[in-house]
């Protein structure tokens, strides 16, 4: 057969089937489930449940949401921000140090950090008792408050607001402020009129993160029994028994979730970079020893509180009961969470890199905000997604179960309901935004021209994925794998709501140990949980201060 015989036996190209696309639009799909779920639970609202959640239960809901993210907004900005402009324009001592350990926060959970804060601020805590005793101070702020809530916080979220400020500022911070001196203004005027208003949308994205993360926050609002649209999905769930109910007030939390991603997209759009290298740091501003040690004291009271007193506080407990709760029970915590973990880091590994993929095999708008679409979950409270995902295969195992009797005799009373299937499709479509990320820009690094010498040779496209691309996107992989792995391991709502019987996790049993008030026996868990995420961290703060010296 000759070459115009072969292509006329060829299928035309509007007739094969675009499996890339159809990949992608599923897990699109998948993750439009949850939402799609909720708010269709209105169609069989029950009108008893409604009305006690509208007159009794949201009011308070959306007052207690408001404060906290008004109180949040405020505590992580202002925390961010300086904390980053310091770091990034001036020289002080320590400033290397603070430039990564600043940081750390982020491997301690904000759930973890607010017993911690509880147990050592409380009344009866060794820090009151000190100055009522000793000193006679009395009158203290209560931590078990709205302000102290909003404190916790805003102490184990503003390292988001201060990686990407910081970003910002070392990028473009120093060139303008120069460009301020230039017109005749004081460095402290061009930072506020002329590199802060430039830093803007960095700072707002870096906002938007905490306040989407202090949305989807259960442990610490579950600590502090501080209501909230998380908490408030729980009970209905698990004290109303009532999955509509959940669902409708998933629904309600979704639009402030969409709203915080249609500002987080508005912020990003605004993004120009303008990088100067290494010469920001011979830009630095000189301070005054009085400033100086000033802005040193500032930077290690803030890592202070919100780190290294935390810290050190679950290592004290640790030693005091590890010997009593350091047994076979512990060990099958440990090994659940490993194991959800890899299980789930795998699943999210495997699936962004088959969507970034498609996105370079089938590149278009359509595929652009096919994979928007399905990296959204990640702006969803787990309580959202296990309450979303849980509904629809509840419905698919009662069906499975009527034709299992019909057909087979099946006697069971559940087939998926009892897996660990709605967890990890849990955890997939709430993680795959972190794996794809490192994924995604791997593949945007690596030429078209790879692709078209692998063609030349014979490749196909599954020969050119495992045999030029993987090898390539080793270290995306890598950075994937360890950041959801780690995202999991802290993960308590999906894992509190939808484990099997018997699947308790390190995060359940910190859940299980706070709620009865047992701090020091929580303690052990949450050490293994921030050990863990110790790594990804350090792993990100060192290639950030490498990039930015």
């Amino acid at each position: 057969m000759n070459l115009p015989q072969l292509r006329q036996a060829r299928p035309p190209q509007g007739w094969r089937v675009n499996y890339w696309a159809l990949f992608a639009w599923a897990i699109a799909a998948l993750v439009l489930v949850p939402v799609l779920v909720s708010f269709s639970s209105f169609a069989t609202a029950q009108g008893d449940i409604l009305g006690h959640l509208a007159e009794f239960v949201l009011p308070e809901l959306l007052v207690n949401t408001f404060w906290l993210m008004g109180g949040v907004a405020i505590g992580v900005t202002l925390l961010g921000v300086s904390l980053a402009a310091l770091v990034s324009l001036c020289e002080f001592p320590g400033r290397r140090v603070f430039d990564w350990a600043l940081m750390l926060p982020l491997a301690l959970p904000a759930y973890v950090t607010a017993f911690v804060a509880i147990d050592l601020l409380d009344y009866s805590g060794p820090l009151q008792s000190w100055l009522r005793d000793g000193w006679g101070v009395t009158g203290l702020p209560e931590i078990r408050s709205r302000a102290g809530v909003i404190a916790v916080m805003s102490l184990a979220l503003y390292p988001y607001v201060y990686l990407i400020a910081k970003n910002a500022f070392a990028t473009q911070g120093a060139v303008a402020l120069e460009a301020a001196q230039s017109l005749g203004l004081s460095r402290l005027q061009g930072f506020f009129k002329v590199a802060l208003p430039m830093a803007r949308p960095w700072i707002a994205a870096g906002l938007l993160l905490a306040l989407m993360e202090t949305l989807a926050d259960f442990g610490t609002m579950a600590i502090f029994n501080y209501d909230t649209f998380t908490t408030a999905i729980y009970k209905a769930w698990y004290s109303l028994f009532s999955l509509p109910a959940a669902a409708q007030l998933a629904s309600v939390l979704i639009v402030f979730v969409l709203v915080m991603v249609v500002l987080e997209q508005r912020s990003r759009a605004q993004m120009r970079f303008n990088a100067v290298g290494r010469s920001v740091v011979s830009r630095r501003a000189q301070l005054s020893p009085g400033r100086a040690w000033a802005a040193f004291a500032f930077a290690g009271s803030v890592l202070l509180v919100a780190f290294v007193v935390p810290f050190v506080q679950l290592a004290l407990w640790t030693r005091e009961v590890m010997a009593q709760d350091l047994d076979a029970r512990y060990w099958a915590f440990a090994w659940h969470s490993v194991l959800l973990a890899g299980l789930g880091a795998l699943m999210v590994v495997v699936v962004a890199l088959l969507l970034a993929y498609a996105g370079r095999r089938r590149p278009g708008r359509v595929m652009t905000w096919t994979q928007r679409v399905a990296t959204l979950g990640y702006a969803f409270p787990g309580a959202v997604l296990a309450v979303g995902l849980f509904i629809p295969v509840a419905l698919l195992d009662n069906g499975l179960i009527a034709l299992g009797r019909a057909w087979f005799g099946f006697d069971g009373t559940q087939v998926l309901k009892g897996t660990l299937l709605v967890m990890l499709l849990a955890y997939l479509v709430r993680f795959l935004a972190v794996g794809f990320g490192p994924i995604d820009s791997g593949l945007q690094r690596i030429s078209r021209h790879v692709d078209e010498a692998a063609r030349t040779l014979g490749m196909g496209t599954r020969a050119m994925l495992a045999r030029v691309h993987l090898p390539m996107l080793r270290a995306s992989l890598q950075t994937a794998a360890a950041l959801t792995f780690v995202d999991i391991m802290k993960e308590m709502p999906i894992t509190l709501m939808t484990r099997p019987f018997g699947w308790d996790t390190l995060a359940v049993r910190v859940f299980e140990m706070t709620s009865e008030g047992e701090w020091e026996r929580a303690a052990l868990p949450s050490l293994a949980i921030v050990l863990v995420g110790l790594a990804p961290i350090i792993f990100l703060t060192r290639r950030t201060g490498a990039a930015h010296g």
